[in-house]
C-alpha cells in the first residue's frame, strides 16, 4: 500500500490524499509517503491486543464451566451409596458360580464356574432348560437365527452339566444307558445350533423335532 501511494505522489506532487489508516485520516503526499508505513505496526498490536482479550476471557469463560460441572458432579457423587464388595466365595445370592472359580484356596476340582448342585436340584434346573429349548420354536418359525443360537447356548452348558450330576448319581447299571441317551439329545442340540447358523429351515425343523424327541425320553428317565 505504502509503494502504491508512493506512486501516486510521485504522479502528481503537491496533491494530498486522504486514507483511513486505524481510524483515522492521515495526508500523504511525495515527501511524507515514508510515514505511512509507521502505522502499520500500530494496527497489528492493537488487532494482537485485542485477540489476547478474547482469548483470555475465552479462557476464564472456560475454566469457570468446568469449575461448575465439577462442583455439581462432586454433589450427584454425594448421593450415591456404596457398598461394599462382597467376601469371595459365597458373597452375595448368585455370586457363588462368578467366584467359585477365581477363589485360589479351594481345591482346582472344585473352582468350577457352575455352582454344583444336588441330583434333585440338577433334574428341576433339567426341566426349566429343556421348557426354554421347547421355546425356540416360534424363533425358528420367524427365522430369527441369532435368538435360536442364544436361546440354545444359554441353557447348554448348565443342561449338560446337570444331566452329568444326574448321572453319576444314579445305580451303576442304569449309567450307561442314561449316558448314551443324553449324549444323542446334546448331539442333537449341537445339529439345531448348527443348522440355525446355517440359516437352513428345513435343517433347523428336522434337528428340532429330534431334540424334543430325545429331551423328552431325558425326562422321562430321571
Amino acid at each position: 500500500m505504502a509503494n502504491a501511494v508512493a506512486s501516486m505522489a510521485g504522479l502528481s506532487q503537491g496533491v494530498k490524499l486522504d486514507s483511513t489508516l486505524a481510524g483515522s485520516k492521515v495526508a500523504v503526499s511525495s515527501s511524507n509517503a515514508v510515514s505511512t508505513v509507521k502505522f502499520a505496526p500500530v494496527q497489528v498490536r492493537a488487532s494482537s491486543e485485542e485477540t489476547q482479550s478474547r482469548r483470555s476471557f475465552f479462557s476464564l469463560a472456560a475454566v469457570s464451566l468446568a469449575a461448575t460441572a465439577l462442583v455439581g458432579n462432586a454433589r450427584a457423587l454425594e448421593a450415591i451409596k456404596l457398598e461394599p464388595p462382597p467376601p469371595p466365595s459365597g458373597g452375595l445370592p448368585g455370586t457363588d458360580n462368578a467366584d467359585q472359580a477365581r477363589d485360589v484356596d479351594l481345591n482346582l476340582k472344585e473352582r468350577f464356574y457352575l455352582q454344583t448342585k444336588t441330583p434333585q436340584e440338577a433334574v428341576e434346573r433339567v426341566k426349566v432348560a429343556v421348557k426354554d429349548i421347547k421355546d425356540v420354536k416360534p424363533l425358528i418359525d420367524r427365522k430369527a437365527w441369532p435368538y435360536v443360537q442364544n436361546g440354545l447356548r444359554s441353557t447348554a452348558s448348565y443342561l449338560r452339566f446337570d444331566l452329568n450330576t444326574i448321572g453319576s448319581a444314579k445305580p451303576k447299571e442304569e449309567r450307561k444307558a442314561f449316558k448314551a441317551l443324553t449324549t444323542k439329545a446334546l448331539d442333537a442340540m449341537d445339529t439345531l445350533d448348527y443348522a440355525a447358523r446355517s440359516k437352513s429351515p428345513a435343517k433347523a425343523e428336522k434337528a428340532y423335532a429330534e431334540s424334543v424327541a430325545l429331551l423328552d425320553q431325558v425326562l422321562s428317565n430321571l
